[in-house]
Order: structure tokens, then sequence, then C-alpha cells
């Protein structure tokens, strides 16, 4: 999995954040850490770039959508997942960036506001009510056909839902309400304190109504206020084919329910990949090991092997030396984002009976004196081989 700061965190918005949102928060942080304001400092120089990189992908909406179902591997272009941001913010000069992004920066960009003036305060009306649930985890194991192909799976999720009675606001009805006199409904209370720097200013969620700025006269009787209880619901989870082990893929708001009317939060499903009877994985190929008896080896045959699809034939020529790999095209694992197929490889080996009858023992022997049964022959193609080898690089 990456390493790379979630791009949310680096721009500090929530996962439900606007598209006005996001593009505040990235013009905040280019203002804080851009270069002219911190000449020599790599540290500011990284968060710029950082800042840069993670607003290139959640400004746009299909970006954002395989970020919040796949986490980094979906954007950066690789191990399938493709369509990623295409940009190299690390090797992008400061001025290819502002190029890029400069239409959201404005005039005032260098002016008062970009240096902290013209505060302005916080209107409880632009804040969401309540407060958001919490994200949930779970484990999904998937067989390697669901992999191959996709899956539709049904979850049944124990989880904290919107209170039916109350819709979850917590309150008998919408007029048991009062703005809360401690913040004047802000939410927030402020703490001024001077030091010889100045003033310093703490701002901290209200403590007596907890940030919502309302205070609830009459609390439902079902949820006892919360606006949430505790039930169940079965969730569909859409799989696309390709995933691998690690991966994750993000339901919005499929989460624990708010408390008071606030945003639920989201359910992660973690992929994981049960391990499989007849094959082994390697990216969108699969390897099967097939296992001949002596005579069909040196006389070929044709034999039924699995596929993910179901048998298929496959044709043994005569004379097939062990370890012999073979490919069957397209038989292998559908790509994330149609991608194209993988293929199918089987390892050929060769079953050496360990007792054998006494007719047995003389059909092999009146073989010994054969040419084609000659094991030096196979020496002296070996050495051939490693003669020419040793020519061509001696």
């Amino acid at each position: 999995m990456s390493t790379k700061r979630d791009y949310y965190e680096i721009l500090g918005v929530d996962k439900g954040a606007s598209e006005a949102e996001i593009k505040k928060a990235y013009r905040k942080k280019a203002m804080k850490f851009h270069p002219d304001r911190n000449k020599g400092d790599a540290d500011a120089e990284k968060k710029f770039k950082e800042a840069s990189e993670a607003y290139e992908v959640l400004k746009d909406k299909d970006k954002r959508a395989r970020y919040d179902q796949f986490g980094h591997q979906g954007v950066n272009g690789q191990g399938g997942f493709g369509g990623g941001a295409g940009v190299d913010f690390d090797n992008m000069g400061f001025e290819d960036i502002f190029s890029r992004f400069g239409d959201i920066f404005g005039s005032g960009f260098f002016g008062e506001e970009a240096f902290g003036g013209g505060r302005r305060g916080r209107s409880r009306r632009s804040r969401e009510p309540g407060q958001p649930g919490s994200d949930m985890k779970i484990r999904m194991p998937l067989t390697l056909e669901e992999i191959a192909f996709g899956a539709e799976k049904k979850l049944k999720i124990k989880k904290q839902i919107k209170c039916d009675k109350c819709g979850g606001t917590g309150a008998e009805t919408n007029s048991d309400f009062e703005t809360c006199s401690t913040c004047n409904g802000m939410g927030e209370v402020r703490q001024v304190t001077r030091t010889m720097l100045g003033q310093m200013v703490n701002v901290q969620a209200c403590p007596t109504c907890n940030g919502d700025g309302r205070i609830i006269k009459n609390k439902c009787t079902k949820c006892n206020g919360e606006g949430r209880v505790k039930g169940e619901e079965t969730i569909k989870v859409n799989i696309p084919s390709g995933v691998s082990n690690g991966n994750y893929i993000t339901l919005r708001g499929q989460g624990n329910a708010g408390r008071r009317g606030g945003s639920a939060g989201d359910l992660i499903v973690l992929i994981e990949e049960k391990e499989h009877e007849h094959f082994q994985r390697d990216g969108n190929n699969i390897y099967y090991n097939l296992t001949l008896s002596l005579p069909d080896a040196i006389l070929g045959t044709e034999v039924q092997v699995p596929t993910l699809k179901g048998k298929a034939k496959l044709k043994i020529d005569p004379g097939t030396q062990p370890g012999k790999m073979l490919r069957m095209r397209g038989r292998g694992i559908k790509g994330l984002n149609n991608t194209g197929e993988g293929d199918q490889y089987v390892r050929l080996n060769v079953y050496i009976p360990e007792n054998l009858s006494d007719s047995e023992k003389k059909a092999i022997e009146s073989l010994k004196g054969s040419e084609n049964f000659d094991a030096s022959n196979a020496d002296d193609n070996a050495k051939n081989f490693f003669s020419r080898m040793k020519d061509m690089f001696g």
C-alpha cells in the first residue's frame, strides 16, 4: 500500500467536503507554503507540492471517485488502475504549478487576506448540525473467480443508524431546540490570552452544546437525544474485477450515523484474496501446475485443464520436457478499469513412478539401448548450448 499521506488530510478537509471547500482549502495551503514566503525552506516546498498534488486529484470528480474507492493506487496509474493524475509535482517548478492552478487565487493572492487580514467570523448556519459519525472497516474475503470477473456482494452491517422517530435530530419535535447561551449558537468558544508577543486566541468546541450550537429542551424518547440508535443494514458492494489483496473500497456515508443530524461516516471494505485450490496469481496472470505421465510427455496428448471460466482443452506436443511453460492467452484476470485480461500459464511436470511391476520393468529395460533414450545426447546438447553462450559473451 502507498505510504503517501491522505489527500483529504493534506488539505485539512472532511471526506464529504464540497468542491468549493476543497478549492478554498488548497488556496489556503498554497498561500501558507508559497516559496516566496518561505525562501530556502525545503519542508515548505514539499508541503506546497504535496497540497498541489492533492488538489489535482480531489478537484476532478472522476479522479476523486477512484481515489475514494482505491486510495492512492486508484490514481497513480499503477497496478492496473490507470487514469492517474498524470502530473509529476515533485519535479514540477512553482511557476508551472501556478500556471496550472493560478485561476483560483485571484488578484488578492499577495494582498491582505493572504497574510491573515480581513478575518471573518464563522456563521453557525455555515456549519453542518450535530457531529459526524465514525468510519467503519470490514474485511471481505473474495475468491479468485470473484476477483477475476467482479462481483456484487451483500453485507449485513451492525452499526449506528439514524433514529426513525426523530429523523436524527435527537428532539421530540423540531421546535424543541434553543440556542446555546454559552456560545450564542456559534458552536465554539474563544479564549484570549495576552502574552509578550501579543494576543493568543484559543478556539475550542463549546463544552455546553458540544459544538452543536443548540440545546435540546425535550429529548427524543427512543434515542435519548442522540439522533441515532443501534441497528442493522444490508449494503450492496460492487467489486470491480482485478482488485488485489489489501486494496480497499470506500462506501461514502455507509458508516455509523452522525449524532443529532451529523453526516454519517464511511464504510471501508478491505479486500482479502482467498487461497485458490488450483491457481497461483501474479498480477493479472495465473499459474497452474500440470503433471503428465511419462508416456504422455513422450508421445504427446490432449488434456483438460481447469481455468477461471471452466475447463479447456490443452494440446501437449510430443517430447515435451519437464518444466516447460505453456501460455493460454486471455485466460487470466480481467484488469481494473477494463485494462485487458491476463493470461494463464501452465507449468508442465512429468510423473516418474517409484514402484513398477515386472512387466513394466522389462519394458523400460528394453529401451535402455535405444539411441533416443541415451541421456548423453541431452548432455551433448547442453554442452553445445553453453559453448555457444561462451563464444557469444566470452
